[in-house]
């Protein structure tokens, strides 16, 4: 069962990152586009939208999707799509691309505005730092205060108790806030009792 505090935090973690490299990829692949100093005329050979939501009385989202073909420098006929484009592009019509030459083309229909993409990117990556950072702080929270502990309910002693001194009569355990001795007893920590702990030395 503990292991689901595990397993959950670390799987919304590794999504998350997935996300951010995404994020990182797009801007990167827009910046070189950008900068790449290559246009091209393209055509928008299809416009349509997608929505998403709607069901359990949530909210719906649009996206507009551009479909776009341009032939490069060196002859190669690309067809791309793009989300978010302006609602004014119809099909047929002829718009500006840039573009980055190299083995996979990458193209954009969008304006250079490399500020407010930047913006855009640092503001979705700080959000996405954010839920790693509660995840991983909620993993460490929760291996500190119920990994290395006791089990009263179930009398037992987990994984990760140290023995706190190896007397030659008498030793006690402790996993660094209470200290059980060789009987079983709760000798800091906590009021004394007898804890009926079994296995103990």
């Amino acid at each position: 069962m503990d292991a689901l505090f595990y397993v959950v935090p670390a799987l919304i973690t590794a999504v998350t990152l997935f996300i951010a490299s995404r994020v990182v990829r797009r801007w990167l692949q827009l910046r070189g586009a950008w900068n790449s100093g290559l246009t091209a005329e393209a055509r928008c050979l299809r416009m349509f939208t997608t929505t998403r939501g709607g069901s359990n009385d949530t909210s719906v989202s649009t996206t507009l999707h551009h479909v776009y073909e341009f032939t490069t420098r060196d002859g190669r006929l690309i067809r791309f799509e793009e989300e978010d484009g302006p609602a004014t592009t119809l099909e047929g019509d002829i718009v500006t691309v840039h573009y980055s030459q190299g083995a996979e083309v990458f193209a954009t229909a969008r304006r250079p505005s490399p500020v407010r993409s930047t913006v855009a990117t640092l503001g979705a990556l700080s959000f996405l730092g954010v839920v790693v950072v509660f995840c991983v702080g909620f993993m460490l929270q929760y291996s500190q205060v119920v990994g290395p502990g006791i089990d009263f309910v179930f009398g037992s002693v987990e994984e990760g108790w140290t023995d706190g001194g190896a007397l030659p009569d008498g030793e006690v355990w402790t996993d660094g806030d209470v200290v059980i001795d060789e009987s079983g007893v709760v000798i800091d920590g906590g009021v004394s009792t007898e804890s009926g702990v079994p296995g103990m030395p």
